[in-house]
């Protein structure tokens, strides 16, 4: 059997198995990863060393360092503040909430990145709707949702776009003036989808109702002054990320410094017989942190023998010299890929095909910044970041703020399965992907 065959195999039983959800996604993820290196399709150096095939280290420590820092903050009582103050806001009326809470998520998620957002979001929503006595997995999902969407309309909003930009060499400017207007439609219809499905039908007991809206936030704080530290450092770590290409520190560092300084400061704290517990690296969701690795070295050797590659080069072939045809393969090809696989593989492996694609359109330019920025090359960056980011949202493993609300969902007693996603996240990506369509004619190609 082929290499190619082998890794198609192991992918798409693993996904198959997956969807079904008879056996734990992280057992069947790590299970795959095992076996492609086992059977040779790609090297143990490959998986855990390769930039281009390998596990994005990035990411995974990305995702620990913040891991680390929530659940320190969540100690202070910041959640249970931030919840009552919204819930307040809202009326404490459920849809009202549930539409302040998405809103919340997607403007976080365009100044941090949207795994970080969902991270301090998620335990708010917990907090709330526990009190609402309301079930959390709808406030969930749509939260999941508009990280995505929220991620899309910056730079440092998503990794796809921090790897686009790269390639591509555009600016912060670049992203917002863009990525921000079609984000911010998004979401107006977003909001308008939501009174659709859930205006009418959340309801709230009266009782319930008033009995938060005379909740005192200064109550939920036990230890105000340690609460204004977590607050000091938690804009530290936020403000270095918005700046990390300026102070060159990719935002696994900044996180890990971040989570180290927290501890730091949660020791300080803490009572002698206590200190052996280091409870703040116990609490990570390292369930979901194995799942990342397992995905991507499964998809990394997807990657290797030339499946993505290949697929990307179908999406813009088949349209090649018809500027407003590629555009459109590249926008739908890369949603529904970004759906199926995780969209940092994905992207890693289209962006050098615009580059190349850009070389045999204009042989005559050598300046590679002249190059790429093409009137018939910047549109098909646009549509590849527009898709990787907003496919993300087809599916429960789409992108990596998905796998992060599910598993916090699942840890609170609120399981969300695979099809309870899709059925509300794959429709709101193809209308979503269909918006970007139509706003990417009219900026670029009609």
């Amino acid at each position: 059997m082929s290499s190619v065959s082998l890794a198609l195999l192991i992918f798409g039983v693993c996904y198959l198995v997956i969807i079904t959800e008879r056996i734990h996604k992280t057992i069947v993820a790590l299970f795959g990863a095992a076996v492609m290196i086992g059977l040779g399709v790609m090297s143990q150096d490959e998986a855990f060393y390769s930039h281009e095939f390998g596990v994005d280290y990035n990411v995974v420590f990305l995702l620990i360092g913040m891991m680390v820092i929530v659940n320190i903050v969540r100690e202070t009582g910041l959640f249970e503040v931030l919840a009552i103050w919204a819930a307040q806001q809202a009326d404490a009326k459920p849809f009202r909430l549930l539409v302040l809470l998405s809103l919340l998520t997607a403007g976080l998620s365009a100044m941090l990145d949207n795994v970080t957002t969902v991270l301090l979001m998620a335990p708010v929503t917990l907090a709330i709707t526990k009190r609402l006595e309301l079930n959390p997995i709808a406030f969930l999902v749509t939260e999941a949702l508009a990280s995505n969407i929220g991620g899309a309309a910056t730079l440092v909003g998503d990794p796809p776009n921090i790897m686009i930009a790269s390639k591509a060499e555009l600016g912060y400017l670049d992203f917002l003036v863009v990525m921000g207007p079609i984000a911010l439609m998004i979401m107006v219809m977003f909001v308008a989808v939501l009174w659709v499905i859930f205006g009418r039908k959340m309801t709230v007991a009266p009782h319930l109702r008033t009995a938060v809206m005379a909740l005192s936030s200064r109550d939920a704080v036990a230890d105000r002054p340690f609460m204004y530290r977590c607050l000091w450092l938690l804009g530290l770590v936020n403000a270095g990320f918005c700046m990390h290409s300026l102070i060159h520190l990719e935002p696994a560092t900044i996180a890990l410094l971040g989570a180290s300084l927290f501890m730091l400061l949660g020791h300080a704290r803490r009572k002698p017989e206590d200190i052996e517990e280091l409870s703040y690296l116990t609490d990570v969701e390292w369930k979901t942190i194995f799942f990342f690795i397992g995905l991507f070295i499964l998809v990394g050797g997807l990657v290797k023998v030339g499946v993505i590659r290949y697929l990307a080069d179908q999406l813009v072939a088949v349209t090649q010299g018809n500027l407003a045809g590629s555009t459109m393969a590249v926008l739908w090809g890369s949603a529904i890929l970004s759906a199926a696989v995780d969209n940092i593989p994905y992207v890693a492996a289209m962006n050098p095909l615009i580059v190349d694609l850009a070389r045999s359109l204009h042989p005559e330019i050598t300046d590679y910044a002249t190059l790429v920025h093409q009137p018939d090359i910047l549109p098909l960056w646009w549509a590849l970041a527009l898709g990787a980011c907003l496919g993300g949202n087809g599916t429960i493993i789409g992108a990596s703020a998905n796998v992060v609300i599910v598993d916090m969902a699942r840890k609170a007693g609120y399981p969300i399965s695979f099809w309870q996603f899709f059925k509300f996240g794959f429709p709101v990506m193809l209308g979503s992907v269909l918006m970007s369509a139509v706003y990417l004619w009219f900026l670029f190609l009609r």
